[in-house]
């Protein structure tokens, strides 16, 4: 998959170059704007910025224009940020599928370490599983492209999303909303903060309750279950305390907890089956399941950030999490009425992290440094029911990791104009992990009372496929261990050309960690870390107070990328055949802009534009061809357009907007899963009284009412002369999507003070 990137590359420069002279004009005639262009802050370099100052390509949206927009989760926030891919995976609304520039991972299952990093006030979120967050008293959002391995280390070969919630403003606060809307939607929504000693000592609060009936129905399902599709229950608290003994010290406690008791999302098949006769379904949402439709992802952690500053250009923060996962689930790959190819699954997590940073800023240069400890656990089940085989393939097991890093990175000025980013970070990592692979007589489960009345059989085979033979008795009774080490570095150069223009250059690298096969079904190896290099050029500038243009060129090389595929045995159906290695590449090149042109005082408009161009390499050993990149599209658009109406009754915001994503793989060694381009339209109409207690706005969501996979399975054997599918994995022609969400239409009310 490699086009012509020269000729792109040069076309958007000639496009750019045009466009810089419009742009000159157009700041020239829109330069007494009072309004004008708003100075956006962000922490992407872990200290406080303007966002035009920042060389990192960066997009920001902040807690305003995300009520005023009716965003409602951190997925949605792909459709403002270049070359970015945030959706809901597959069987739950919880599990986060995240890629940046055609780096991340495609499978969520325990011990697969993810390729974009997701943080919450500095706290990294090491499993997809609950990462699809609901937004609750945010601030803004941040969103970093390109490999953040020196400040934010392992698994931002990507890049990073950053969620950072407010701080407290030291008053009493309460604000309660409300949400109807399509499918029943109903949502409730409620914040404060109460000020215990004047001045010092505040605790905040947040509690919400998210409901909505499903977009389909599973027609058929086990008796007595739900058969509500694509539904949703969820509920998520936190409790925040912050005390400020002086004005040097501040100290702050995070307590947060959320369990979706949504139901299990089943698939929409997309080839009849061979082995039952339901038709293919009418709707996209509806499905068939002889699985349980109950489904849970519980999360709940805390941290611990204390910040000293010292002097007036030294301080120091502490940042300490705790933070575990439950994730029972039912994962039906056949999507039938009869138990094919039904995977019931349980995801168990937990992990504790330490960092101690030191930030130091003088006249000529700055310098952030720290130390990171990271210990987590990551286990499961998944128990492969085969009903036209009589049996279950068992998997469970432990992928275990220790990490340890050092880091520095300084901001030095060379001249007055010219300053220089210089940094590095140096990480040792051990693993551990040992997997259990065998196989029970007819339909298994994790633990009793799975399904009513369900009584486990007796084991008859299940040996330890992956481990450490301790006692030279052919028994395998421990873990196996892998560990490495990494020095990954950033050097860039900015060129504050003048007040308003900054270019820069930096090279980047990345990594992610090595891991385990948790699937294994022999005793193999870990596959080590993928490499991704980075490299960028860009500028920042403002033209006048009307008009903003950031644009970035990039070219990346990601190397011993992990590729897993899962293909069956011919010669013995128990076994499900692995291959995990470092057995593939890519280069990625492309260029992003995010402009922003404030027409009037009240009337803004902005464009962002991700165009990538990638090459994917493979190992010759792999005989399954790769045929792309997953969940990349060439090309993404987002263009919108606001407009603030003051009345006597309060301020109206108007919005609109309009986002293309171009055509996609699911999957990176098939191409039965492709998502065609497509284009969604939104809409909003947000209001607020004259003296800011009162709030309220309506929104709709993809209007034209598109129809867009987010993900699925492909478990055929083949495709014969006329081209249809063969039998795959479990008997049948096993190809199921999911899919994004419908048009909708949601009203919100709220009240604060």
């Amino acid at each position: 998959m490699k086009h012509n990137i020269t000729k792109k590359t040069l076309c958007a420069l000639a496009v750019s170059t045009a466009l810089s002279t419009s742009f000159t004009a157009l700041a020239q005639e829109q330069d007494a704007n009072e309004g004008g262009l708003e100075r956006i802050e962000v922490t992407a370099r872990k200290q406080v910025e303007s966002l035009q100052e920042t060389p990192v390509s960066v997009t920001s949206i902040g807690a305003a224009e995300l009520a005023e927009k009716g965003i409602s989760t951190i997925v949605e926030i792909q459709q403002f940020s270049p070359s970015t891919t945030l959706q809901a995976s597959r069987g739950t609304n919880s599990t986060l599928t995240a890629f940046i520039r055609g780096v991340g991972q495609q499978d969520p299952l325990w011990g697969y370490e993810p390729g974009v990093g997701i943080y919450v006030n500095d706290v990294y979120y090491a499993r997809p599983q609950g990462a699809v967050l609901d937004l609750l008293d945010v601030e803004r959002i941040e969103v970093l492209r390109g490999p953040q391995g020196t400040l934010y280390g392992k698994n931002t070969v990507g890049g990073a999303i950053k969620y950072v919630t407010k701080e407290m403003s030291g008053s009493t606060e309460f604000n309660a909303q409300a949400t109807v809307g399509s499918y029943s939607q109903r949502d409730i929504k409620l914040t404060g903060q109460i000020p215990v000693i004047d001045d010092k000592l505040y605790v905040g609060f947040g509690y919400a309750n998210l409901n909505r009936d499903g977009f389909g129905e599973f027609l058929v399902a086990p008796a007595g279950q739900d058969t509500e599709n694509y539904n949703k229950d969820v509920t998520a608290a936190r409790v925040t305390v912050e005390f400020r003994p002086s004005d040097d010290l501040f100290f702050r406690f995070d307590w947060d907890k959320s369990e979706d008791d949504s139901n299990s999302r089943g698939g929409y098949r997309l080839a009849p089956s061979l082995l039952t006769d339901a038709p293919i379904p009418d709707s996209i949402y509806d499905s068939y399941t002889s699985l349980p439709t109950w489904n849970k992802v519980e999360l709940e952690g805390y941290s611990f950030t204390a910040n000293w500053d010292v002097s007036d250009n030294l301080s120091l923060k502490y940042i300490g999490s705790s933070r575990e996962g439950y994730s029972p689930t039912n994962i039906d790959f056949d999507n039938t009425g009869i138990n094919l190819f039904d995977v019931p699954a349980v995801y168990d997590d937990e992990n504790t992290t330490h960092e101690l940073q030191s930030s130091y800023f003088a006249d000529t240069f700055s310098v952030v440094g720290g130390l990171y400890y990271y210990d987590g656990e990551s286990c499961g089940q998944f128990d492969a029911i085969l009903g036209g085989l009589g049996l279950t393939l068992e998997t469970s097991g432990c992928n275990n990791s220790t990490s340890i890093a050092a880091y520095v990175q300084s901001s030095i000025d060379l001249t007055e104009k010219l300053s220089m980013t210089l940094g590095a970070r140096y990480t040792e990592e051990e693993k551990e992990a040992d997997v259990f692979y065998g196989f029970l007589p007819g339909a298994a489960y994790p633990f009793s009372g799975w399904t009513d009345g369900y009584v486990r059989g007796p084991e008859v085979s299940v040996p330890q496929s992956l481990g450490v033979d301790t006692n030279g008795d052919g028994l395998l009774d421990a873990p196996k261990k892998a560990d490495w080490s990494r020095f990954t570095p950033r050097l860039g150069f900015e060129y504050q050309y003048d007040d308003d223009t900054m270019f820069f250059a930096s090279y980047s690298q990345g990594f992610k960690s090595g891991t385990f096969n948790p699937r294994a079904s022999t005793n193999e190896n870990a596959a080590d870390p993928e490499v991704v290099d980075s490299f960028e050029i860009g500028v920042k500038k403002d033209w006048g107070s009307a008009l903003r243009t950031n644009i970035t060129l990039f070219s990346l090389d990601h190397k011993d990328r992990q590729y897993i595929v899962v293909v069956p045995d011919p010669n013995d159906p128990t076994v499900l055949g692995q291959n995990l290695g470092n057995a593939a590449q890519s280069d990625v090149d492309g260029i992003e802009a995010e402009i922003t042109y404030v027409a009037t005082d009240n009337l803004t408009f902005d464009l962002s534009v991700g165009m990538l161009d990638a090459e994917v390499k493979q190992d010759p050993a792999i005989t399954t061809p790769l045929v792309g990149l997953s969940n990349t599209p060439d090309n993404t658009y987002a263009l919108s357009a606001n407009y603030v109406l003051d009345s006597d009754v309060g301020t109206f915001v108007f919005n609109a907007g309009y986002y293309y994503r171009d055509d996609y793989l699911i999957f990176e060694d098939n191409d039965v899963l492709n998502q065609d381009g497509y284009g969604m339209f939104n809409a909003s109409i947000a209001w607020e009284s004259t003296d800011g207690n009162w709030y309220g706005s309506l929104h709709g969501k993809n209007l034209t009412d598109e129809e867009y996979l987010l993900g699925g399975y492909v478990f055929v054997g083949g495709v014969d002369d006329d081209g249809n599918f063969l039998p795959g994995f479990g008997g049948d022609t096993t190809v199921a999507g999911y899919y994004g969400d419908p048009r909708t239409i949601s009203l919100t009310v709220g009240y604060r003070f």
